[in-house]
């Protein structure tokens, strides 16, 4: 089983980015959905500190070529479908890159699985998030929804998650990665330094707990 990831998104400030670094965040996430209270122009994410992670875009049924030129600027490796894209769309994009965004409330169980199969040739990742639509909702899913789903690619589990709740995602569900926002805020775009600190601390201690046999997956 690979070490659990954390991906954090909707990062608009240096500060923000550097703490990232510092305790080891595996993908940073930036949001290029006009709508969005925590869009960011592909000029500014690309002004952000680097660091040694992977980069996320997020898009909502946005056309190929602002996805392509987003990436292009803001140096992405991945670019992450929070629409209704076809998996053609995805096919074009280039599958290695893609993380395609589900939803499980909006879904029966065959429901989900069906659309995961579907979508599994043209993605890297799924992101499994709360809410039933493209939004960010802030809320949680309830986890328990999701024990014994098989999906065929890795999937970050996403929808209000931070350190109130991180740990019982890990235990219900056992995602192969966890995406962290607005639970972590003060204001849209603005993190909590402190609840940042928190939540990756506890990924952390649970990437370790995953390494050890009969740990990860139980509640």
């Amino acid at each position: 089983m690979p070490d659990l990831l954390c991906k954090i998104c909707g990062l608009t400030r240096p500060e923000d980015l550097l703490l990232c670094h510092s305790m080891g965040t595996d993908v940073t996430g930036f949001i290029f959905a006009p709508g969005s209270p925590r869009f960011i122009s592909p000029e500014a994410a690309r002004a952000l500190p680097r660091g040694p992670g992977m980069r996320a875009g997020v898009f909502v049924n946005a056309e190929a070529a602002y996805i392509l030129r987003c990436a292009r600027t803001a140096r992405l490796d991945y670019i992450q479908l929070h629409g209704g894209e076809s998996p053609d769309f995805c096919r074009d994009l280039g599958p290695e890159r893609v993380i395609k965004t589900l939803w499980p409330q909006s879904l029966s169980s065959a429901a989900l699985q069906k659309e995961m199969e579907r979508y599994a040739p043209v993605c890297a990742w799924f992101l499994l998030d709360a809410g039933q639509s493209w939004g960010g909702s802030g809320k949680s899913l309830d986890f328990k929804m999701l024990e014994g789903i098989q999906p065929p690619r890795p999937w970050f589990l996403s929808g209000g998650l931070g350190p109130h709740n991180l740990a019982a995602a890990f235990r219900s569900c056992a995602p192969d990665g966890v995406d962290c926002n607005s639970a972590l805020e003060n204001a849209p775009g603005v993190k909590d330094h402190e609840r940042l600190r928190a939540a990756l601390a506890l990924v952390r201690d649970l990437r370790e707990q995953s390494r050890r046999p009969g740990i990860r997956g139980t509640s």
